[in-house]
This record gives structure tokens, sequence and C-alpha cells, in this order.
């Protein structure tokens, strides 16, 4: 089995922590590796930058169906593209979001997202909506850190925040709401007592067991093939 988890964003530092996270989890049997588009952002903290990621992840969905990938995980938590993915690829498309809320609402009655900047929380409550977790989802708070500034030193002022909405929500679990902070779940859940989800790894778990019961994306209908037409400017390469 092979799952390619594609990075959003262009940070090739995020990249290869991400794959080693990833790596981390997958099964025996099972080759993982992460890629950063060629084209995009350094980071993606709005709805701009999220937009704008969205051509350079479909390039590496449609590489990856060439080369024969079984299965995608998008890290990034916005999951952008995701419904765009899904119409390219044969396999399962899983993004970070929505593998964590499922993850979380299986350990109890309510959890919490911790994400970077406060900007991002209107996303990650549209994302709880849409997957169903509106009622799940007990708040969404931000430690207000850049997405590339969360390197070990940000570790501390992550626990605690995520310590302040366990609080404040009375939640039973924690989603942490960045791809940057994917190695952090096990200290942080040591430090506040609660468990503590990261998308990339529950995302990379939840495709390979896709995968391994043979399930992919439906193409009955809406997630079947884009319709064939000319693309002009830009992006006169994505036609079909």
């Amino acid at each position: 089995m092979i799952i390619k988890v594609v990075n959003p964003n262009t940070s090739q530092e995020m990249t290869a922590l991400v794959e080693r996270s990833a790596k981390a989890v997958a099964g025996s049997d099972t080759s993982v590796y992460a890629v950063s588009p060629a084209m995009g952002p350094a980071s993606i903290e709005s709805h701009y930058d999220e937009a704008l990621s969205v051509p350079g992840l479909l390039t590496e969905i449609a590489a990856g169906e060439v080369s024969g990938v079984d299965g995608y995980v998008v890290a990034c938590f916005g999951d952008p593209g995701i419904d765009a993915a899904r119409e390219l690829a044969r396999g399962p498309v899983v993004g970070i979001a929505e593998a964590a809320m499922r993850t979380a609402a299986y350990l109890g009655r309510g959890f919490t997202v911790v994400t970077t900047l406060s900007r991002t929380r209107g996303r990650a409550r549209d994302l709880a909506e849409r997957y169903g977790m509106r009622g799940l989802c007990l708040g969404v708070h931000a430690c207000e850190i850049p997405v590339l500034e969360l390197g070990d030193s940000a570790l501390s002022a992550v626990t605690s925040a995520c310590a302040r909405a366990v609080e404040e929500d009375g939640a039973d679990a924690v989603v942490l709401g960045c791809a940057g902070m994917t190695d952090w779940a096990a200290p942080i859940a040591e430090a506040i007592g609660v468990p503590v989800v990261d998308g990339v790894q529950a995302a990379v778990l939840t495709v390979q067991a896709l995968v391994e019961q043979g399930l992919r994306t439906g193409k009955r209908d809406e997630f079947a093939a884009p319709p064939p037409k000319r693309y002009t400017g830009l992006l006169r390469d994505f036609g079909h």
C-alpha cells in the first residue's frame, strides 16, 4: 500500500516533520511519503492562502495517480481542495481536520480544537458543521502562534492553550488544529491529562484502514472525474 501525504504549503521543513509523524504510525506493509507542491503559499493562514494552495495540491494528487498511489492525506487543518482531490483520485482522500474530529468523537462527549491564529477559527467551525460535529465540537481556541513559528519553543505555549481550552469548554479531548503540531499530541496529553488527537496520524490510519477494506470514494455522480474542458492562462495545464 502506498499513501501519499500532501502538505499544501511549500515549507519543506514542515513536510519533513509531517512525513516523520506519518511514518511512525503506518503499518509495516504501508509505504508513506510526504510532499509539498512546487507552487503555493509558504503557510496557510487565510482563505486567500487556502484558495491558492489548491492548484499545487491537485497537481500532486494527479501525479500520485500516475505513480500508483493507493490513498492520500491532505495535511492542512483547513482541509483545502478535498472535494476536487476526491474527483481526481481513485483511492480515498482524507483531510486531517476531518480525521482528527472523527477520531476525537470516539473519546468522549465533546472535544475542543486548539489552532494557530484566531482568524482560522471560523474555518475550523465551518468544518465541524460540515462533518456533522457541531454538537461535539465544544470550542475552537487559538494560541496566536503563526504556523511557521511552531518550533520546540512554542510547545509550552500550545500546551497551556490546550489546558485552558479543556477547562473552559469542559472537553474530554483536544484536537490539534495544525499539521505543524503533529509531534506534540503525546507530550501535551501527558501534561494536561486528556486525550490529544493529531490529525496527521489520524488521517494516515484512516486512509490505511479504508484501503485495506477496499473502500474508495464513490464515483457515481458528484465525485466522478471532472468533465473535460479547456483552461486558460496560468491554469492552462489543468485542462483535461
